[in-house]
C-alpha cells in the first residue's frame, strides 16, 4: 500500500526530530564528557600520577617542584626542568633527561 502525503509528512517530521534528539544528545554527552574531565582534574589536583598521595611542594634552585609525599615522585610541571637546566647547564643526570625527553 502506497504512503499518502500525511504518512509522507508524518515520517519526515518524525526524521526530523529524532535528528534533533540525536544532535542534543551528541552534545549531552560532550558536556558531561567534559563537567567528568574537570571532575577528575580537581580530585587528581596536587595528586601524584603514581600512587595518589599528596604532592608536597619543594624549592629546588628556586624552582617549585612537586614530591610526592609516599613513594617520593619527583613531578616536574611544563617548563620547571628548563629552568633548573638553565641554572645548571646541560650537563649532568637532569642534562641527560632533558635530552632523552625533551
Amino acid at each position: 500500500m502506497p504512503m499518502t502525503p500525511s504518512d509522507q509528512e508524518e515520517e519526515y517530521f518524525a526524521r526530523l526530530e529524532f535528528e534533533r534528539r540525536k544532535k542534543a544528545l551528541a552534545e549531552q554527552e560532550k558536556e558531561a564528557e567534559a563537567a567528568e574531565r574537570q571532575r577528575v582534574l580537581a580530585v587528581a589536583r596536587n595528586r601524584c600520577p603514581k600512587c595518589g598521595a599528596p604532592l608536597v611542594t619543594i624549592t629546588y634552585r628556586k624552582v617549585e617542584l612537586d614530591k610526592c609525599s609516599a613513594c617520593g615522585g619527583l613531578w616536574f610541571d611544563w617548563g620547571e626542568l628548563d629552568q633548573v637546566l638553565a641554572q645548571e647547564g646541560d650537563t649532568g643526570f637532569l642534562g641527560g633527561l632533558k635530552k632523552i625527553f625533551g
